[in-house]
């Protein structure tokens, strides 16, 4: 009698480790399924803000280049070395400012998977007695 009630012990206790191993693949499944989502809405997103960067800074070059032609053309005769020298430093301005700009969003982004690392410690919690 007693051999025969250790293989039900044993087989239910192997079914409850299966089911364990089962739900532990299910959720690194679903942890690993989300993290793919956000990887892809986080291309999606960059790649998308990089063509309309791109576009706008071209448009902004050639509305910028020639506008300082024309104010030039136009101080030709009086003050082209003053009109220069503005356009010079007003350009150096916007430059270092658009490159503080980028830098501070680059250190202000926000935390890449923290939808993932938020499921993964709560799923932590979960686990633990």
């Amino acid at each position: 009698m007693m051999s025969q009630q250790m293989p039900t012990e044993n087989k239910g206790l192997f079914d409850s480790l299966k089911g364990l191993a089962a739900s532990l693949v299910a959720i690194v499944h679903t942890r690993l399924d989300l993290l793919s989502t956000e990887m892809e809405e986080e291309r999606e997103r960059l790649t998308l803000l990089l063509i309309v960067m791109l576009i706008g800074l071209f448009c902004l070059g050639v509305g910028v280049i020639l506008l300082t032609i024309l104010v030039v053309a136009a101080f030709w005769d009086s003050h082209r070395i003053l009109v220069l020298s503005g356009f010079s430093g007003v350009f150096l301005v916007a430059g270092v400012a658009a490159w503080w700009f980028a830098l501070h969003k680059m250190h202000t982004k926000p935390k890449l998977f923290a939808a993932s690392l938020h499921e993964l410690s709560k799923d932590r919690q979960q686990l633990r007695p």
